[in-house]
């Protein structure tokens, strides 16, 4: 019953609208800001959150491997991010937290690997 509960939240809180961070020239444009956006923004909370309740899942090396991949890729995305603009942006954020949200909830079994690869797609966002 709680898996269903977790994935019924997560499905819930993604269902708001669209940070206006991801839209070039936001009035809350700056380094500060974007440091600060995927630590207040509730849908990147969301993700980071479920990325860590999925590695303590899966434990043995999925448990610094999957969250480390996930840090690793997203500072790559913010990277990117400066330099070109990329595509539904908030969409891939919603994603990521269904399907994380799914595989926790499901208590789903990935090697390591797989796990840290599928969350690095995530972190691009």
């Amino acid at each position: 019953m709680q898996r269903i509960a977790l994935a019924g939240t997560a499905l819930f809180l993604s269902s708001f609208g669209t940070a206006s961070a991801h839209v070039p020239g936001a009035a809350e444009a700056g380094l500060a800001a974007g440091f600060a956006h995927p630590l207040l923004g509730l849908d990147h909370v969301l993700a980071m959150v479920a990325v860590g309740l999925w590695a303590s899942q899966l434990g043995g090396r999925a448990l610094w491997l999957v969250p480390a991949s996930f840090v690793a890729v997203m500072g790559l995305g913010a990277a990117l991010g400066t330099a070109v603009a990329l595509p539904a942006v908030e969409l891939g954020i919603v994603g990521s937290v269904l399907v994380l949200g799914v595989l926790v909830a499901s208590a789903a079994r990935l090697p390591a690997a797989a796990g840290a690869a599928l969350v690095a797609v995530f972190a691009l966002f």
